[in-house]
């Protein structure tokens, strides 16, 4: 195939949650596959799910998950500005990888500001493009909010801006497909209709025979075409980006594998982190707060939280605290992750008010450290050595807090950094806590976490590394089977 500039595309949604993240994942590794560079681009995104770039900034995890489909390092101007919510109401606002405050819901959609914003993403779409190509963009929600039309970043304003070709995603599983999409174009203005140079229906079930008169229909009545009907899959896991699963996720223990269990916190954040938990045979992942099934669990791992006072009052009130307690007095091992880490300490302070008014709550006291909020964010990846091991791993830190141990206890490190720095506490192989998300990435370190309890199964290692790169393949093998390839290349080649 002939590798000519191609225009930037954009994958827009009738709705949220119809496939768009996963989309921008596919075609950025089928650009990759076809000799191409592409990049992905999200000018705003909201998720609790982030991850820290290679120069220790801050982007939503999706666009990390996609910039890795297409082979490129993780950059801030792939998702300039992402919103993590600290409440219904309220969000930290992170613009190029930096926290600049939290805003409300009412105040950041109103209209003062928005330029000076509109002016960064834009800026930050110029750097990416002069750098890749083509630039794979997502949009955020339904593009037919149109009482927030005038404040929108990511939708079609930016596909103005960038000259791209727009490609409305639309969710048939739920049900009125035809009236998203023919409501969603309908309701652009006439200059916006015309960056819509295509349809793709995602999540088909069934016989797709079924729908080829539907697909003639869509075309006649928007006067563009389907590009694509692309079927449900279950056997392709890719990451996802927000914690809407997680409610399928709450199981039981189950006999016969290493029983984990995630408690399930009311502002967990960066649950990526158990994704290769869930793919090991050797386990069985599940999250909950059931105080019965805390008590069941080989291991568990407290996780990362948006609001780690907040969560700690929580487990205390829930009776969730006391499981964990009760649990590892009887042998239960215990991880904590970052804010999991800092909850396991015998106090968490917060006498600037970095979360709220809770200024000091008493930790579960397994490990001997004690944490001060600090309003200075931390972000940065980590090459480190778990414990005694000379393994090299990866990882990365997102958290505002400082955390040392108490007066008169030794510091016993988890991790040592390359750059001679210090990570975590290890008590004993039943309990220990780290700041690094991603730690259970690297094999070294999940195998010292299962081994004492390999007699229950014996299965080999699992090769995270290698197994996301065989699902980006699989998924972009899957959506080239279901569209029509050669015309989205000459869509996006074409001089209009």
């Amino acid at each position: 195939m002939k590798k000519g500039i191609l225009h930037p595309l954009m994958l827009a949604g009738t709705g949220s949650d119809v496939g768009k993240s996963i989309l921008a994942t596919a075609f950025c590794r089928i650009f990759k596959q076809d000799g191409y560079s592409p990049a992905p681009f999200k000018a705003q995104n909201m998720a609790l799910n982030s991850y820290a770039t290679p120069d220790g900034l801050e982007i939503g995890r999706a666009q990390a998950v996609q910039a890795e489909a297409a082979g490129i390092p993780c950059h801030t101007d792939m998702n300039p500005l992402l919103l993590k919510p600290n409440s219904d109401h309220t969000s930290q606002v992170v613009l190029n990888g930096k926290p600049i405050g939290n805003r409300n819901a009412y105040d950041y959609f109103h209209k003062e500001g928005k330029e000076e914003l509109r002016q960064q993403v834009n800026a930050a779409f110029d750097r990416l493009a002069t750098k890749y190509n083509p630039i794979v963009m997502e949009g955020a929600g339904s593009i037919s909010e149109i009482n927030l039309k005038e404040t929108d970043l990511v939708n079609l304003p930016m596909a103005r801006y960038a000259n791209a070709d727009v490609f409305l995603v639309a969710d048939i599983d739920r049900g009125g497909v035809f009236a998203s999409v023919y409501g969603s174009i309908m309701l652009q203005t006439p200059e916006d209709r015309k960056l819509i140079k295509g349809i793709l229906i995602n999540k088909f079930r069934g016989d797709l025979r079924l729908f080829e008169s539907g697909t003639k229909m869509l075309e006649e009545l928007c006067g563009i075409p389907v590009l694509g009907v692309i079927p449900y899959y279950k056997d392709i896991y890719i990451e996802e980006e927000d914690s809407v699963e997680l409610q399928n996720k709450t199981l039981q223990a189950k006999q016969g594998k290493i029983n984990i269990a995630v408690v399930l916190l009311r502002h967990l954040s960066n649950f990526t982190d158990f994704n290769v938990l869930e793919r090991d045979e050797r386990v069985h992942l599940y999250y909950t707060n059931n105080t019965e099934e805390l008590a069941k669990a080989d291991i568990i791992i407290i996780p990362g939280t948006k609001s780690t006072l907040s969560d700690l009052y929580e487990l205390r009130r829930n009776g969730a605290a006391q499981a964990i307690l009760k649990a590892h007095r009887e042998g239960t091992a215990v991880l904590g992750i970052c804010g999991g880490y800092q909850l396991m300490g015998q106090e968490i302070c917060d006498p600037e008010g970095v979360e709220g008014n809770i200024s000091r709550l008493p930790g579960l006291g397994l490990l001997p450290i004690t944490t001060t909020m600090k309003k200075e964010k931390i972000t940065r990846q980590t090459q480190f050595y778990f414990r005694n091991d000379n393994t090299l791993c990866t990882g990365y830190e997102i958290h505002m807090g400082d955390t040392r141990p108490v007066a008169n206890v030794t510091n016993q490190p988890l991790n040592r950094t390359v750059n001679g720095e210090t990570d975590g506490y290890y008590m004993n192989d039943h309990c220990m806590g780290t700041y690094i998300h991603g730690i259970l990435d690297n094999e070294v370190v999940i195998d010292h976490l299962l081994a004492p309890y390999t007699e229950k199964i014996k299965k080999k290692t699992f090769n995270y590394h290698t197994f996301k790169e065989e699902q980006y393949d699989k998924l972009a093998e899957h959506v080239k089977k279901y569209i029509n390839l050669p015309l989205l290349y000459e869509i996006l080649q074409k001089n209009d």
